[in-house]
């Protein structure tokens, strides 16, 4: 985590648990896209677009609204996922690489099935499991995180934002701008600094940095998918509510309605994420709920400029 920024006290967190989370059929409705936005879904890894936001995606479509999707990473860190599709005990960093390719192509084929074109997809290619250290101690440094996983120290993805961009924070932090500057967003859907995973927990804060410095935290809403052990509870529900997670008590939710179509269409996608579904899809199917949550985010220190 950047210095600059300051954690969710454990006071805050007790609070929070002690109060309970809200029921998901007090959550107040969220307001509906309509065709003159544009949507900004920022994903860390290849299956957190479809996991959080797959109905959303579908409806925005329908409704004829812009849709794009920002991938942090590649998800070339996933132990489990590279020993599993590539049959190995210990992979290799060209079979972490490989892994790469195989889940850009999954969330490709996720976009497709929820009409999202070609040109409003975009691979930044920063390292999985890295996001969190090039938002602290790798945001102004002289030497870039190497990841332990496929060895590299920049982009090394051709179809990349901009490859061979260093692993650095800063560096990150401009790509993201620049794509904020093409998109021009109306709704930005990223992770809360609740959630769990450090990758989740680097992008939001990488959103809330580049959105802030821009005068932009307004149009910012979050998600999550990490949300404390055992959650989503239960199993494939898609006709029942989403539950709000253990981590995101206190935080102010509202409920988007999904209709059939956009449930049938999240399932889909979630379902092309062949290599994940391989390693985990009943935890994944768990997330095809009637709603999808959204949140007013939690507002760090804002970073000095």
């Amino acid at each position: 985590m950047h210095p600059r920024y300051r954690p969710l006290s454990v006071w805050t967190l007790l609070f929070a648990g002690v109060m309970g989370p809200a029921r998901p059929d007090s959550l107040p409705s969220m307001a509906p896209v309509t065709g003159a936005d544009s949507v900004l879904v920022v994903a860390p890894h290849p299956d957190d677009e479809s996991l959080c936001c797959g109905g959303l995606i579908h409806m925005a479509r329908e409704a004829g609204a812009r849709v794009t999707i920002v991938w942090i990473t590649n998800g070339d860190g996933f132990r489990w996922d590279a020993m599993v599709t590539h049959h190995v005990l210990f992979p290799s960093a060209t079979v972490y690489r490989s892994l790469a390719g195989m889940r850009a192509d999954e969330a490709r084929a996720a976009a497709r099935s929820l009409d999202v074109p070609a040109d409003s997809l975009y691979f930044l290619g920063y390292p999985d499991q890295g996001v969190a250290a090039l938002m602290g101690a790798y945001y102004h440094s002289v030497m870039p995180w190497r990841s332990s996983y496929t060895q590299a120290t920049s982009v090394i993805y051709p179809g990349a934002f901009d490859p061979g961009a260093v692993y650095e924070g800063e560096r990150l932090a401009a790509d993201f701008g620049a794509i904020l500057d093409r998109v021009k967003p109306t709704l930005v859907l990223a992770p809360s600094v609740r959630d769990s995973h450090p990758d989740h927990r680097g992008a939001a804060l990488l959103t809330i940095r580049v959105l802030g410095e821009r005068g932009e935290l307004g149009e910012l809403r979050n998600w999550i998918v990490h949300g404390g052990s055992g959650w989503p509870t239960g199993g494939f529900e898609p006709d029942s509510p989403q539950t709000v997670a253990p981590l995101g008590a206190g935080l102010h939710w509202t409920a988007l309605q999904l209709d059939a179509a956009s449930v049938a269409a999240k399932l889909q996608a979630i379902t092309a994420h062949h290599s994940q579904m391989r390693v985990m899809a009943h935890t994944m199917r768990r997330y095809v709920r009637s709603t999808e949550l959204y949140a007013q985010p939690d507002q760090p220190d804002t970073p000095a400029r």
